[in-house]
Parts: structure tokens; sequence; C-alpha cells
């Protein structure tokens, strides 16, 4: 059903699904910058959230259609059987190869459709505003049928769904791909009715009513998008998950629409709004600000960690010659020396570190301004002498420079 994918849809679903796995991976490194361990508890502290929310959502969705079940009215052969004999042309004209199951619910005078899922099987919900809307024009429910047959179509499974999460946070990113999906689910509306003209007056009953519908000039609709093109509203639209009904109704009339371009300035603004769905701009900047303290309460450690490793990397080098000096007095004098002066080893290094000895062992701790290397000889059975690498005060063992590990 590639014709009725609108393109700005298929191309927002690569680069969704790209860059929310570039997030991911990069989130990844991070994580792994700070070692095993740490791996392993944002790994289970993860699964333990996944769960908990998997939880509350089977909680919370199946209190939903249970209450959907028992209080609405199921569409079948027998039981509202127009709107059904709709909803089967509407399946047959998509390709969809099993009707998913359909509700019409008291919508106490909002108009609506949806769509929904529940382990596994599909529900459609007509409120009853759209079905007493179009009791004038019948075949007019058809679009929004079709609409959320588009929806169940072009739903994500929960592991693309997952992958996707985090690029639909982003800013313009987010709020483009809804209202590109939105589009989507129109033209599959459309190619459920009977003609642009009734798909477009179904679609203005959002926003003329029950009755003014019939009486919507679709030509005003062309003269009201031409003039949508100021700095507020091309900001609201791209922090929107939804087009203006305006250029909705345009794309369902004409097939090549001249939609005019939104105020450049726009983008500025919005590229500072994160995408929170349907909860608005404000809930958008505290996904945000969230998002940003969990990269960094993951980036900062890291960083700090790498500062620290690359500080005791340049202390380990500096003392090289040190332990040398001290591994030459040992084979020469068969004895550990009492003090570093007694091997004639400067107890401070060029560049400020200092060196204390521990004249039982021989073990050599390097003290840097970040923290302590503690270096302990070991004779191997070849009467080798090698230099074992521990964390002394202040260092953490992902702090060890590589050849400590």
């Amino acid at each position: 059903m590639n014709a009725n994918v609108f393109p700005r849809d298929r191309s927002l679903t690569v680069v969704s699904m790209v860059v929310g796995i570039l997030i991911w991976a990069g989130v990844a490194v991070l994580v792994g910058l700070n070692g095993a361990r740490a791996l392993i508890g944002v790994a289970s502290t993860a699964a333990i959230v996944v769960f908990l929310s998997f939880i509350a959502y089977v909680f919370a969705k199946s209190a939903a259609i249970a209450h959907l079940r028992g209080n609405a009215i199921e569409v079948t052969e027998h039981q509202l059987p127009d709107i059904f004999s709709q909803l089967r042309a509407c399946c047959q004209a998509l390709g969809v190869p099993k009707n998913p199951t359909m509700y019409v619910q008291n919508g106490n005078g909002v108009m609506n459709a949806f769509a929904t899922w529940f382990l596994g099987r599909q529900y459609v919900i007509l409120l009853s505003g759209v079905v007493d809307a179009m009791e004038t024009n019948p075949n007019g429910v058809r679009f929004y049928i079709g609409h959320e047959l588009g929806h169940v179509l072009r739903h994500d499974n929960p592991v693309v769904g997952f992958l996707r999460w985090p690029a639909l946070r982003l800013p313009l990113l987010g709020a483009a791909f809804s209202r590109a999906r939105e589009s989507t689910c129109d033209l599959h509306g459309l190619a459920c009715s009977q003609s642009p003209e009734t798909a477009t007056r179904s679609l203005a009953a959002l926003s003329a009513g029950a009755k003014s519908w019939a009486n919507v000039s679709l030509d005003g609709y062309r003269r009201q998008v031409a003039t949508a093109k100021g700095f507020w509203m091309s900001f609201h639209e791209l922090v929107s998950s939804y087009p203006w009904t305006a250029k909705r109704a345009i794309r369902l009339l004409d097939k090549n629409p001249e939609i005019p371009r939104r105020n450049p300035f726009a983008y500025l603004l919005a590229l500072f709004v994160p995408y929170a769905g349907r909860m608005g701009a404000g809930v958008g900047m505290l996904i945000y600000v969230y998002f940003i303290g969990v990269l960094a309460a993951i980036a900062i450690p890291a960083y700090q960690d790498y500062t620290v490793r690359a500080v005791l990397t340049s202390a380990a080098a500096e003392s090289q010659q040190a332990r040398q000096q001290l591994v030459q007095y040992y084979l020469t004098q068969k004895r550990v020396p009492a003090s570093l002066r007694e091997a004639e080893v400067a107890d401070q290094l060029p560049n400020g570190i200092q060196l204390t000895l521990n004249p039982n062992n021989m073990a050599l701790t390097v003290h840097s301004k970040r923290g302590e290397l503690v270096f302990t000889p070991k004779r191997d059975p070849q009467g080798q002498i090698t230099w074992g690498c521990t964390p002394g005060n202040g260092v953490k063992p992902q702090q060890l420079p590589q050849p400590c590990r």
C-alpha cells in the first residue's frame, strides 16, 4: 500500500530509526566506559523498569479494554451491520487480511476515532459523535475507519518502537514523524472513501461539527491554507503531533496540493522544544531536561574517569625508571633497599609526582594529583621480577591505566 503512504512518512521512518539506533549505541558506549559493572547495573535497572512498566501497562490497558467490551457496542454483521459492511470494505481496499474488532463508544459529544492494541489484538473505536455526524452521509464514516486502519498497518512492533523511541523525543524530528504518520493515515482514509470530496467533508466534521460540515466550502480551505504561513502558525505546527486540519483537507482534495512554506525563523525556536506527543511543549521541555540529565549522569562520571586515567597513565610511565632502578638494586644487593635514597631513586619526579617505598616488600606507591598507584614486585620461576599494579587511595578500578588492568 505504498500509494497510501505519505512520502515524508517513508523518509522519516528511516531517519528516525537510524537516529534512534545511534542514540542507543551512544548510550551503550557511555555506559561501557564506566566498566562492565556499570553496564550490568544499568541493564538491570532498565530491565526492572521495563518489567514494571509492562505490568502497569497490562493493568491499565486491560481495564480500558474491559470497559470497552463491557460498555461499548461491538460492530458485527448483526450489530450495526451498515458500519460493519464499511469496515469490511475498507479492509479489502487497504489489504488488511483480518478485520480488527470494532466498537462504537459514547463520546459525550466528542467526535473522534482511535485504534489501540492489547496483547496482539487490534481494536478500532468510533466515538458516537462521528457516527451521528455522518448520519446523512452513511459512507462518510469510511474515512474514519480507513484512517484508523492506517494506524493499525503502520503501527511499530515493540522492538522497533523501542529502538525508535529516543529519536522521537528530539526537537522537530518527533513531531514531524507524528504529523507525517497522520497524513499517511489520512491517505488510507481517502482510499476507503468514495471520493476526495467525501473524505474531506468527513474530516471537516472534526472542526465544523455534526451538522455544519456539509456546508463547508472546500475552496475556502484552499484560501485558508494560503494564509497559514506566519511565524506563530508555523511554530505551533512544528511542535504539534497533528498537521493543521486545513492542510490535511487540501492534501485529501488535491493530488499535488500547494502548501505554503513555513516561516524559517519558526524552526529556530522549535529546535529547542522536544516532542512530547499530545502532552504539549511544556512536558516536552521536562522530558528534554530529564533526558539531558540522564546523559549527563552517565557522561560526566565517564569523563572524570577518563581524565583520572590519563593522569595515572602518565604517572605510571614517569615512574618506570624508578622501578627499574629498584629492580637493579635488588638484583645487585640481594635485598630490598631500606629507602629510595639508598637505591639512588628520587622521591619526587620532575612533574611533581611523589614516590614512597615499602621496605618490607619493595612496593612502590606513586602519588599523583588524582590518586595513587601501588606497584608491587613479584619474582617468577625464572627469577625475573615483574610489577603488578593495583589502585591506591582515591582511585577506582575503572580508572586504572590500561597496563594495570
